[in-house]
């Protein structure tokens, strides 16, 4: 599946809802270095989804240009019996300071079907600039975040400041671009995956039309509704067909998963 692990980053920043004025000097309680979330992704063929790839968010503590940082990694690849239709095999990388949950650092390796990506970029949060692997400099808004530190951040917004169809705006870097959209919070209910059974909290992102997705409000997003606010579902309409992504892993949460009704 094209753009896999490009697919999972937007999703599960689409589960996430923040406010723009909320996203400078955070402190992160949802998470800690050791965490590791995988998630499986589905495609729809006629009746049933077929397991198509999975992709892994994994988190450690480490030191970059003079700042503690979160090193956020994610790894995302088609499963073998995929390969010879369209071999994925992609990795993104943030490094996020601690004391701010802001961007330092932003790459990106992708390989799918043998089209390659490569992309290296730096933040000047103070500047509030972006510097790419080719040394064009981009002026940033404040507080931008980069496609995974976003995942992060979002995780520690307080979700009780917003009530049902609320519209919460951010802003994101990516590809030489920046990229203003928007949540859509639909409320708390409770959904079944792969993995288990859950109370949750329910998104729709606004996306951007493009080769992979319809433009609007089309795609759906479920977290958990506990301490931790990690990513369980997504269901979406893509170019052709329609995909399902569930979380189906979990190593090293930072509290205990209450949302957790049932497992299957």
């Amino acid at each position: 599946m094209k753009h896999l692990l490009l697919i999972l980053c937007g999703l599960t920043i689409a589960s996430t809802v923040f406010a723009q004025s909320d996203f400078c000097g955070a402190a992160n309680t949802s998470f800690k270095a050791g965490e590791s979330i995988t998630f499986k992704v589905y495609y729809n063929l006629g009746k049933m989804f077929v397991g198509a790839g999975e992709a892994t968010f994994s988190t450690s503590l480490e030191k970059y240009a003079g700042h503690d940082v979160y090193h956020v990694v994610g790894d995302g690849k088609t499963f073998r019996t995929y390969d010879w239709i369209f071999k994925v095999r992609d990795r993104y990388e943030s490094y996020i300071d601690t004391a701010t949950m802001r961007p330092l650092r932003f790459i990106r390796n992708v390989n799918e079907g043998g089209y390659k990506i490569s992309q290296n970029v730096v933040f000047n949060n103070e500047a509030s600039t972006a510097t790419n692997e080719k040394g064009a400099v981009f002026k940033m808004p404040p507080c931008v975040q980069d496609v995974i530190s976003a995942i992060y951040y979002a995780r520690n917004i307080d979700f009780s400041k917003y009530k049902p169809n609320d519209k919460i705006p951010f802003a994101m870097f990516l590809d030489n671009e920046v990229y203003n959209i928007y949540i859509r919070y639909i409320g708390k209910e409770e959904v079944s995956t792969k993995f288990g059974k859950f109370r949750a909290i329910k998104f729709k992102p606004l996306l951007v039309k493009g080769t992979i997705f319809e433009g609007g409000e089309s795609m759906t997003v479920w977290v958990s509704d506990d301490g931790n606010k990690v990513p369980l579902r997504v269901d979406s309409p893509i170019s052709v067909g329609s995909i399902k992504v569930d979380m189906v892993g979990y190593k090293n949460l930072r509290y205990n998963f209450t949302s957790l009704i049932s497992k299957r």
